[in-house]
């Protein structure tokens, strides 16, 4: 399997696992910058070069080396379970891609036609029941994880868990695990731990949100898009991140962790 969603600075300081929603794109950013000096122009994801990911063959070999030798500084970054799946919702479902298309093709049709969702009309900008469609999506993501129907879940509303794990079970062992709630706080530690090429001053760094305007705002408070029902499918989907990250399940509107990360913990229920 290697190491999917794992990514590498070409000097190799540091290590990161790619968790979609997750302020990946921000810290991809700073990696490059961290090496390079300057910022990747364009989505970091499309970047072929200036930062080793296992995607790109010519990487597997250094990151493989890297990560199973447990010789480079690796960390990742995780989002309360509520919110992640809410922004997943409204880039991917009902915004339009940076291509100008809908996300993968047929699927927003599918879950028009199956689910009876509404994503805002063509543009994803007229108005619609955000939380009425939000919660008929969040039955197709239990189903999508639960029983792979009517296909198999999608890496960014799939449990943050299952994208952590992967790491671990080839023989990756993170030293650092921080939430995007508390990025500079997270991030400055990482950086702190190693030593980089160019040196960077998060406070100067911008928020490179590559989903920011693909759909249509929020219209309501976290906690309007649950009710019993949809917490219920919540706690079935991503129990493992709420206990393992230590977000709060009983409380959608407290987006902040209630307690610290185990990183022990954490490599020992991921990696059985």
């Amino acid at each position: 399997m290697g190491f999917p969603g794992t990514w590498m600075t070409e000097s190799e300081s540091v290590i990161y696992r790619v968790v979609p929603k997750c302020a990946c794109s921000t810290i991809g950013q700073i990696l490059h910058y961290s090496d390079h000096g300057k910022f990747f122009d364009g989505d970091i994801h499309d970047a072929q070069n200036g930062l080793h990911k296992w995607a790109l063959e010519h990487s597997q070999g250094p990151i493989t080396r890297n990560v199973r030798g447990q010789r480079t500084y690796a960390f990742t970054c995780v989002r309360n379970p509520y919110t992640r799946v809410l922004s997943s919702f409204f880039d991917k479902i009902c915004g339009i891609q940076r291509n100008g298309k809908r996300y993968r093709g047929n699927l927003v049709p599918k879950l028009i036609n199956e689910y009876g969702i509404e994503v805002g009309g063509e543009d994803g900008k007229q108005e619609f029941d955000q939380i009425q469609s939000f919660r008929r999506f969040l039955l197709f993501v239990r189903d999508s994880i639960r029983f792979r129907r009517p296909m198999d879940p999608d890496i960014h509303w799939s449990a943050m868990s299952g994208h952590v794990s992967t790491f671990i079970w080839n023989g990756g062992r993170y030293n650092k695990i921080f939430w995007t709630e508390d990025f500079n706080g997270g991030m400055q530690e990482v950086l702190d731990a190693i030593e980089t090429p160019h040196t960077v001053d998060l406070a100067n760094i911008p928020r490179f949100n590559e989903s920011e305007g693909h759909g249509p705002k929020r219209a309501h408070p976290v906690e309007d898009y649950f009710d019993d029902l949809s917490m219920h499918l919540i706690y079935e989907i991503y129990k493992r991140d709420f206990d393992l990250f230590k977000y709060d399940f009983e409380d959608p509107s407290n987006k902040m962790p209630t307690g610290e990360i185990d990183l022990d913990e954490v490599h020992a229920k991921l990696g059985e």
